[in-house]
């Protein structure tokens, strides 16, 4: 019985990751980690963490 509520919690664990991935996604995010993923002018590039 504990491992079916074990499996069960990391089952909405990943649906719910998996929903917020889609919904990024959907939203224009390129990076979706990145905290400018929405005003970054390089599409996906991420070259603002490089630093001369």
């Amino acid at each position: 019985m504990e491992n079916l509520i074990i499996l069960l919690i990391l089952a909405v664990i990943v649906g719910s990751i998996l929903v917020y991935l889609y919904k990024a996604k959907k939203r224009g995010e390129s990076c979706i980690g990145c905290p400018y993923a929405k005003q970054c002018a390089s599409k996906g590039k991420c070259d603002h963490r490089k630093k001369d």
